[in-house]
């Protein structure tokens, strides 16, 4: 990259994070805040600059401890171009290295599967589960070729009810102290969310940035209107959002009723209409009424206008009964094309020259009308991106 192009991108950046004349004030406080300027889901430079300043040092979803009950098991997924494999070893312990071949660069694993040892595809460089490289052929004759310099590059790993998170910050904060107190509501909904097992993955291809998504998720102010079965599952005068430093919860006291629009349940171990939680940056973590059930929602970024959602289903020994079936039915046929309709349709909105910002509606009960939880994720990304918006 040469000077003027370093000085081009420079500006470029700057003209994203920095007010601009047409921006009305993104401030601290939600009640008389604007939203985010649109051009932080339009861009193609705020979508490279969330790569290093967010998805880079954050915790990713990956999968659950289930999917790798086996010794010498593994998944893939990526954060990003960064490509990552988790793996059992035959000491029972999981671990997770990058993707990647320390030869030449090929990629080692896909998908998800079973193996004795760790095959390049490329040069037959083999490795162990953990991480050490067992072979590499010709090495014998090349002078000074010590094996111990060649193991995979570990990655941050932790478990927490029962999913597995990675981290490509090797000095992050670990999961469970940036996220305290989100284990303790889980549970209160879903004492037994740790034995839960891995039941299915549903995939959406989305046509809208993954922040579009997010703020989606994050208020029920759209419910009434767009979501008629879910408002007959919930009692919405008893849906609160609240938020914490780094995730908030959404949840309903009590359903409205066991055989809703939506589906028929009868009432599990803990009588709850819903609960989701929301964890930053890009995961998403739902529980049903009626029989255990949890799962995630992740917003993978793979454009800025574009997004590939993955919902995994965790159910007692992974399996599904007419009741749990009956659940993510409703959740692919009709709540999901419902909410992917409305943020494809934003996406649109927010490339219109008729639109910048609008304000966020923030009442003073903080009620299930409330914007709230938006504004605190969109203050998130402002601050991680170190955005200038205010006066």
């Amino acid at each position: 990259m040469n000077m003027s192009d370093t000085t081009s991108s420079a500006n470029r950046n700057e003209f994203v994070l920095k007010r601009q004349a047409d921006d009305k004030p993104f401030a601290a406080d939600a009640k008389t805040s604007y939203t985010l300027p649109a051009r932080f889901y339009t861009s193609d430079d705020c979508f490279e600059l969330e790569k290093e300043a967010i998805f880079y040092k954050t915790w990713h979803y990956a999968g659950h401890v289930s999917q790798l009950a086996e010794p010498r098991s593994y998944l893939t997924t990526s954060i990003h171009e960064q490509n990552i494999f988790l793996a059992r070893g035959i000491d029972d312990k999981i671990r997770a290295f990058y993707n990647v071949c320390a030869h030449r660069g090929h990629e080692l694993l896909q998908g998800s599967g079973r193996k004795t040892v760790i095959t390049c595809p490329y040069h037959a460089w083999s490795f162990d589960f953990e991480g050490k490289l067992l072979a590499a052929r010709n090495s014998e004759n090349v002078k000074g070729f010590n094996k111990c310099d060649f193991s995979l590059k570990e990655v941050r790993l932790e478990e927490f009810c029962g999913l597995l998170l990675v981290n490509l910050d090797p000095d992050a904060q670990p999961f469970r102290e940036q996220f305290n107190g989100l284990e303790d509501e889980i549970k209160s909904y879903l004492p037994n969310a740790d034995s839960l097992a891995f039941a299915q993955r549903d995939t959406y291809e989305v046509e809208a940035n993954w922040k579009v998504l997010i703020d989606n998720f994050l208020e029920c102010y759209h419910c009434a209107p767009a979501h008629h079965d879910f408002v007959d599952l919930v009692d919405m005068n008893s849906y609160r959002t609240i938020t914490h430093k780094r995730y908030s919860s959404q949840c309903a006291a009590a359903p409205r009723t066991t055989n809703s629009k939506a589906f028929s349940f009868k009432p599990g171990d803990v009588d709850f209409g819903y609960a989701g939680f929301f964890v930053w940056p890009n995961f998403t973590i739902w529980i049903y009424p009626g029989e255990p059930n949890l799962s995630v929602l992740q917003m993978n970024p793979s454009g800025s206008g574009t997004t590939i959602e993955y919902q995994d289903w965790f159910t007692p020994g992974g399996e599904l009964t007419d009741q749990l079936s009956e659940a993510i039915k409703y959740q692919i046929d009709v709540l999901q094309p419902e909410d992917i309709g409305l943020c494809e349709s934003v996406q649109k909105g927010l490339q219109s020259r008729g639109y910048n910002q609008g304000r966020f509606i923030v009442d003073e009960g903080l009620t299930e009308l409330s914007e709230h939880a938006v504004h605190h994720f969109q203050s998130m990304v402002a601050d991680a991106l170190g955005a200038k918006l205010e006066d």
